[in-house]
């Protein structure tokens, strides 16, 4: 989904981890701010409030006057550089929010009716998570520029008084909702990574992001070609080949067309092995009618059928 910025609060105290760098943090490999960046790849613009930091993708960096003057100050901040008619609000510490979450959040807020101005997601205990929101740019200009007239600044004031005059839509959503402010949600974050269903994912993602790639691929094709390189040859042969197949890709032109096309010869040629194993077993055996493994008979004759 395209039409929005984003406007990421990365600049916080983090009082409750010491005065540590929170957007700095690793989990799965990965900062805390990339994996929001992730998040948010596809916005037009994205503005990072807070400190210069390495980040795997540009951003527009921008400082709340003065520096650690909360997050009202911040978002006034990240407004100055954005123009898009939606703004995407994240906190720097969301170990889980995903780009399918920024995009389900994104159409509530579009399909939400003319008189709503945001949508935020909500956590477990239903509380609101202001910083995993979308707005409506206009009102949220609207009435920061009415807070700052009324109060003389904008430093020091808590969110609720910016969402307490918007009329919101909510989003249940526990776990992109999720946040680390101490150590405790940290090493919580971290221990969830691996032990979920998508430590797999994960791990893919962040080597993806290390390495420089921008690829999607069929991940189960991959894993059964590991397989059966690994039942039909031998278990080594399972990380080798899923090398070749990817410098194979690479010499292709790369994408996910020539993955896909490198992976069925590999898994073609895998089963041809397994196929000529099993033959010779049952030649072995004394077994008649399996002496070709030409695709002529047997076991070997639908092993060769994707040739």
């Amino acid at each position: 989904m395209t039409g929005y910025d984003a406007v990421v609060l990365a600049g916080g105290a983090a009082r409750r981890l010491g005065g540590t760098d929170k957007p700095t943090l690793r989990v799965g490999g990965r900062t805390l701010l990339d994996r929001v960046l992730e998040a948010c790849a596809d916005a037009e613009e994205t503005v990072v409030v807070g400190p210069r930091r390495p980040t795997a993708r540009p951003v527009r960096w921008a400082r709340e006057e003065p520096p650690g003057g909360g997050p009202l100050a911040g978002l006034a901040a990240g407004l100055r550089h954005t123009a898009a008619a939606t703004t995407l609000v994240l906190s720097a510490d969301l170990p889980f929010l995903r780009a399918e979450t920024v995009r389900a959040l994104l159409a509530a807020s579009a399909t939400g009716g003319p008189y709503v101005e945001g949508v935020l997601l909500t956590d477990l205990d239903g509380r609101d998570q202001p910083l995993v929101a979308a707005y409506r740019t206009e009102p949220l200009r609207r009435e920061l520029a009415l807070l700052a007239t009324e109060h003389g600044s904008l430093v020091g004031l808590p969110l609720r008084l910016l969402t307490d005059e918007l009329t919101l839509g909510r989003f249940p959503h526990p776990t992109a909702s999720f946040d680390c402010d101490t150590w405790e949600d940290v090493a919580t974050a971290r221990a969830r990574i691996r032990d979920d269903g998508s430590v797999l994912d994960e791990w893919i993602s962040a080597a993806k992001t290390e390495l420089g790639i921008d690829l999607d691929v069929d991940t189960t094709a991959l894993l059964d070609l590991a397989r059966d390189a690994a039942h039909g040859v031998a278990r080594p042969a399972a990380p080798l080949t899923t090398f070749l197949v990817g410098y194979a890709a690479g010499r292709l032109g790369g994408g996910p067309e020539a993955v896909a096309e490198a992976t069925r010869k590999a898994v073609a040629l895998a089963q041809r092995w397994a196929a000529e194993a099993a033959a010779a077993e049952d030649h072995a055996a004394g077994k008649p009618g399996v002496d070709g493994v030409d695709g002529v008979d047997g076991a070997a004759g639908k092993a060769d059928s994707p040739r």
